[in-house]
């Protein structure tokens, strides 16, 4: 079981994830932006985050690189719709254990999560 904070600006999407993840067992909390998962991750540790490219504030890109910077041990999952946004994440592999795209099925997402935690 791991500890899972999920920023993800669409609500249906945040619910969808957040319920996946605790299907399969793991603690979760999800944030609506960039901003409020920092505060999350200022107040909690956390095994994995989840977070969307596109959102209002503080992107999913520059979360992922503060995360990098801030918990270098924390694997980062990104997820986008846009398959140019794929594209802005290209070369960071180092920092981010894979890119999602969106629609996803829920079996895709716990794999996903569980390659990440595993990295």
């Amino acid at each position: 079981m791991a500890r899972v904070l999920v920023a993800e600006d669409e609500e249906s999407v945040r619910s969808f994830v957040c319920r996946a993840l605790e299907g399969e067992g793991h603690r979760v909390k999800g944030v609506p932006d960039g901003s409020e998962a920092l505060r999350a991750l200022s107040d909690e540790r956390y095994d994995l985050l989840v977070t969307d490219i596109v959102m209002p504030g503080l992107d999913g890109i520059a979360l992922a690189l503060k995360t990098a910077k801030d918990y270098p041990d924390m694997p980062v999952l990104l997820m986008t719709g846009y398959s140019a946004e794929q594209q802005r994440a290209h070369n960071m592999e180092e920092l981010v254990a894979t890119v999602l795209l969106k629609p996803f099925s829920l079996r895709q997402i716990c794999d996903a999560v569980a390659e990440a935690l595993a990295r």
